[in-house]
């Protein structure tokens, strides 16, 4: 077997940063076990840099996972993405080479979202904004949304969208921890409810990030479009499905070797395939041994996973060309 390439430096658009005072605010608002985990993981600077350097991560798109940053009192929720935005600019002032940030917005408040996205678009400097697939149970198909669609439309923003603990998930998850399988089908859901309401071809200009190598969107997608013209009267002459799906950006966080990142790549293509890790939820063993799948796997024709996904994420962040 031949050594693994790892020289190109991997730009990783999903990881995470988690504060003392967010954990302390969400464990009072009840997320003591969030999404079902056992617990908060740890998070500090000199760690996450350390992990980047052993792995060769150039860059890191720093973000608040779920379960966000609104716990039911919108002006609570208000003041508490402002406090990580702050935060997560901060990373990015102090490390500039190493780290990104994407804002946190405390929907479904949408007036405090539109704030918010002015303040940390224009003001702090973020590169775009993390939603979650729900907020309250309204998933982002919903008109109650449109005025957001419209501002980052007119910005063509990038949006980072992060699964989260679905409504009614006592009933499904079954007591096993979301993440394991929801938040693949939450994500899934999300994408399907954009398309299905028109949300991405009336905002073409918004470019969306979907996590974990698209869910289960590759085998779904085909169904999807079969439901849109035989069952909903769609117009065959109209976007499919498939093209509409096209048209996302997926990241690797998860397990995208051996079996997920082929499937991803054969439904829709690698253009806009990009590096995620999920540190710091998944520890930093997992993250270590998703990179030594990432680098062991079969390459793509003339190519490496490392460079390839680090030419995308450069196309859709001009500034971490080099």
């Amino acid at each position: 077997m031949s050594t693994p390439d790892t020289s190109a430096a991997l730009i990783d658009v999903h990881a995470h940063f988690v504060t003392d005072s967010y954990i302390r605010q969400a464990k009072a608002a009840g997320h003591e076990h969030p999404d079902g985990m056992p617990g908060w993981p740890a998070w500090n600077v000199r760690s996450h840099l350390d992990l980047m350097d052993q792995g060769n991560i150039r860059t890191a798109m720093m973000s608040v996972s779920s379960p966000g940053t609104h716990f039911g009192s919108d002006p609570a929720a208000r003041a508490l993405a402002r406090e990580v935005n702050e935060f997560g600019a901060g990373l990015k002032r102090d490390h500039p080479d190493r780290f990104g940030h994407f804002a946190s917005l405390p929907l479904p408040d949408v007036d405090g979202s539109l704030v918010e996205l002015a303040y940390a678009l224009d003001e702090l400097g973020s590169d775009g904004v993390a939603l979650e697939t729900s907020a309250e149970g309204v998933y982002l198909g919903d008109e109650h949304y449109l005025p957001l669609w419209t501002e980052l439309e007119r910005r063509n923003a990038v949006v980072f969208v992060h699964p989260t603990s679905p409504p009614n998930y006592q009933t499904v998850a079954l007591h096993r921890p979301r993440p394991m399988l929801e938040f693949i089908f939450d994500s899934t859901r999300t994408v399907s409810d954009l398309v299905f309401a028109g949300v991405l071809t009336r905002y073409p200009h918004i470019q969306w990030i979907f996590t974990h190598v698209g869910g289960a969107l590759p085998p779904l997608a085909d169904r999807m479009e079969l439901f849109r013209t035989l069952f909903q009267g769609g117009d065959p002459e109209d976007p499919t499905v498939q093209d509409q799906v096209r048209s996302l950006w997926f990241d690797m966080a998860g397990t995208p070797f051996p079996h997920q990142v082929p499937a991803l790549v054969a439904a829709f293509g690698s253009e806009r395939l990009l590096y995620g890790s999920d540190y710091c939820w998944t520890p930093a063993g997992g993250t270590a041994a998703q990179i030594a799948s990432l680098d062991s796997a079969d390459q793509p024709k003339d190519d490496t996973w490392r460079a390839l996904t680090s030419r995308n994420a450069a196309h859709l962040f001009p500034s971490l060309r080099t």
